[in-house]
């Protein structure tokens, strides 16, 4: 079996060969396209990346990282030109959450997914929140399973600066949780918790 590195060689003078990458990658890269858009959109942005990084592989340099990051980084930027319907997605997640569930569940379980929800609308919330760059640096580690070189690849920056992207999403993120816990607690959710926990 070949090496990604060895079919994008073979494929600048063999460029069928180029197809193994496709059957290769396409599922990853529909998938992480998918989570941020929405699947028409992710059909045509996973088609884009192949037709780019078909067009561009003989500029690829195999000593600067792995296929897949590559891939993953041509998706990404491809993925600005839909930065609204992006916003939307997330919108839309945050409302199918709020709307999902059976209208026979018990109180008890009514409580927990009404819980659940409005934990889920607030970190979509707080992930549409997020810089362009700290968004696509957490949702490329979390969703495109790459590490810190993987990510730096993908998007043609230092590893340090990952590094301070991804810590800074996930500062805000958790913020953003600390706020949405205390908003509860005053709305009522925590009304069993003992008093002396609001006090600090």
């Amino acid at each position: 079996m070949s090496t990604d590195n060895e079919i994008i060689a073979r494929s600048r003078a063999a460029p069928a060969a180029f197809a193994e990458l496709y059957e290769r990658h396409h599922l990853l890269i529909h998938r992480y396209v998918a989570r941020r858009t929405n699947s028409a959109i992710a059909d045509d942005v996973m088609s884009e990346t192949f037709l780019v990084a078909f067009e561009e592989r003989g500029r690829f340099d195999a000593a600067r990282g792995e296929v897949r990051s590559w891939l993953l980084g041509i998706a990404t930027t491809l993925l600005k030109k839909h930065r609204r319907v992006e916003a939307q997605e997330w919108r839309n997640f945050t409302a199918v959450a709020a709307s999902s569930g059976n209208a026979f569940d018990s109180i008890a379980d009514t409580d927990s997914r009404l819980d659940a929800d409005s934990r889920v609308r607030g970190l979509s919330q707080a992930i549409l929140a997020l810089s362009r760059g700290d968004r696509d640096v957490l949702l490329l580690y979390a969703w495109g399973d790459l590490d810190y070189g993987g990510v730096a690849q993908a998007l043609g920056i230092p590893v340090g600066t990952v590094r301070s992207r991804l810590n800074r999403a996930r500062r805000q993120l958790q913020r953003a949780t600390e706020r949405q816990t205390k908003n509860e607690s005053r709305s009522g959710h925590g009304q069993d918790r003992p008093a002396t926990s609001r006090a600090r």
